[in-house]
């Protein structure tokens, strides 16, 4: 356990694996949680968009997008929630990138293997002579 400065209020307190805030914290995102769980209860709001839960029930989207990565609200029981993409910030649904970024990232990775392929090939088709050139000779 770490001892820092809560990234909500800048309190002192104990990290654990339960909690990233402090208690007080902690316990106003409890509350906020419990809110954001009412209004997605009722069925009319259960196709509801993070934009509109967060204006609805006034918790910060980015405390939403938090709940939605950890699993607290799942995206199968209210489809259009997810969190923005690490690279682009498209939102999905699991994961830390979307297919698109994933695909990219795999295409650059293709083309520097094979950048390094070519390299290695061409290392050991070199010549390389020993010692200086003498020019003039």
């Amino acid at each position: 356990m770490d001892i820092i400065n809560c990234p909500t209020c800048g309190k002192i307190f104990m990290k654990n694996a339960v909690r990233d805030v402090c208690a007080d914290c902690y316990r106003q995102e409890e509350a906020d949680y419990d809110r954001v769980y009412q209004f997605l209860r009722k069925r009319e709001n259960r196709a509801a968009t993070i934009e509109t839960v967060a204006n609805s029930t006034g918790v910060e989207e980015s405390l939403l997008y938090k709940w939605v990565r950890r699993g607290r609200l799942h995206t199968t029981q209210f489809p259009n929630l997810g969190y923005p993409c690490d690279q682009c910030g498209k939102i999905i649904k699991k994961g830390k990138l979307c297919d698109s970024c994933t695909s990219n990232i795999k295409n650059e990775l293709e083309v520097f293997d094979k950048e390094q392929e070519r390299i290695e090939n061409f290392k050991k088709s070199a010549y390389y002579s020993q010692g200086k050139p003498k020019f003039g000779e």
